[in-house]
């Protein structure tokens, strides 16, 4: 197997362990002619994200709670199959799932402070809103007798 292009970085100091990462290579359909028919291309990346010793446990729960309509008895699964190459393949999974995975354990949003709308602005909506209807109102052929 070549050696990847480095360690893919989720976020800080933490990235994906490739002791961690399974891989599996299929044959891929698309381009490539008689190439295509001979070599195992499409990749298949796996991660034990239920098992993983790698993330921290709070984002390892809020993983879990993000993906858990795309995972299979804990696991994640990324796949590529738009390069002709099988490095290539395996360097666009990875980075992928380091996407995947950052963007799962992102913390959530800081909570929308409510704020009110300033006395000012609302009268000067009003203002103007009353003006606008006058001079409709002036439009109007009533008092042309």
């Amino acid at each position: 197997m070549d050696p990847m292009s480095g360690p893919h970085v989720i976020r800080g100091s933490v990235s994906l362990p490739e002791a961690e990462l399974m891989w599996r290579f299929s044959r891929s359909s698309g381009p490539g002619g008689q190439h295509v028919n001979t070599s195992d291309s499409q990749v298949e990346l796996r991660f034990d994200l239920a098992r993983t010793e790698s993330l921290p446990d709070v984002w390892k729960q809020r993983a879990l709670a993000k993906l858990a309509g795309r995972l299979v008895d804990g696991v994640v699964t990324v796949r590529s199959s738009e390069h002709r190459s099988q490095w290539r393949n395996r360097e666009t999974a990875a980075v992928r799932l380091a996407a995947l995975l950052a963007e799962a354990t992102a913390p959530p949003p800081k909570p929308r402070r409510a704020t009110r709308i300033p006395r000012g602005i609302n009268e000067r909506r009003l203002r103007e809103k009353k003006a606008r209807s006058d001079t409709k109102r002036g439009r109007s052929g009533r008092d042309w007798g």
